[in-house]
């Protein structure tokens, strides 16, 4: 009985074995052609198989384009803070470079008038917050010499005079102010009058009391008389850009459109000594 399972087992080995053979033979890579089950399983298993792949090949893909959205959302943020850093650099070199340009704009007035009269440059730190005076605080005050009724100036014109001092800040009235009063005339006649404000919101001031047979007209310039002691004479102040007769009929009066731009004051000239106050000429350009 064993000696037959020996022989048994030996014939099923053998089977197998042949089997083996025979399937590596119908199988092998370099057979000219696949037998016809071969062929048959694997066509009915391509679309399966294409399947398969295009479903591996869409989930890759989500999985990368996944991964990617991380990597963009970055960069972008990246990009963006680089952006906004290079506008801030832009604006503050614009700043500066409009900073420049005042100062050595106030430079080359002060120069030019040093034979006349000394300057001190003082910078604007707050305005009243209302439309009808114009009071205009700046950074400098006792402690830098500056005192009452000294005049203020931009390369442009007239701005108006300081009314109040503090130890380390003034107080400055623009000539738009409707309680300022400045000594002026029309640089082309001669003719004198007085300049008062109206109201700080329109910027505007006025000239009165001219007689009634002067020829006033639009585009003359208004200078300072020098009239009195705070104004040395020969300052712009501004344009003529309208002519009336006043209530009374006895005198003209003259919209002063101001030369200096008296919304946009960020630096200005306080006259601090006065050395010839009878032969100061206008500013050149206006």
């Amino acid at each position: 009985m064993p000696r037959f399972v020996s022989y048994k087992n030996f014939f099923l080995l053998s089977v197998l074995v042949g089997i083996t053979l025979l399937v590596m033979r119908f199988t092998h890579l370099e057979r000219p052609q696949l037998t016809p089950m071969e062929a048959a399983i694997k066509d009915s298993l391509a679309p399966v198989q294409g399947a398969l792949v295009r479903i591996a090949e869409t989930f890759r893909n989500g999985t990368e384009f996944i991964s990617s959205l991380g990597r963009l959302s970055e960069e972008n943020k990246a990009l963006k803070e680089q952006v906004s850093l290079l506008k801030g650099q832009l604006y503050l070199q614009e700043e500066l470079k409009q900073e420049n340009k005042r100062l050595k704009e106030l430079l080359q007035y002060q120069d030019r008038y040093k034979q006349n009269f000394s300057v001190r440059t003082a910078a604007v730190i707050g305005r009243d917050p209302g439309n009808w005076f114009g009071i205009v605080t700046l950074n400098k005050g006792s402690k830098d010499g500056i005192v009452k009724n000294m005049p203020v100036v931009t390369p442009s014109g007239l701005v108006g005079k300081i009314v109040a001092v503090s130890q380390n800040t003034s107080q400055l009235m623009l000539i738009s102010d409707p309680r300022s009063g400045v000594g002026a005339m029309v640089q082309e006649t001669r003719v004198p009058g007085v300049l008062e404000g109206t109201t700080a919101g329109t910027g505007e001031t006025r000239l009165i009391h001219v007689p009634k047979d002067t020829q006033l007209f639009d585009g003359q310039t208004i200078i300072t008389s020098g009239i009195g002691s705070t104004f040395p004479k020969g300052i712009p102040i501004g344009k003529i850009t309208g002519v009336s007769n006043e209530p009374t009929g006895l005198f003209k009066t003259a919209t002063v459109v101001p030369f200096a731009d008296l919304h946009r004051l960020e630096e200005v000239l306080v006259i601090t000594t006065i050395y010839n106050p009878d032969i100061l000429p206008p500013t050149e350009g206006n």
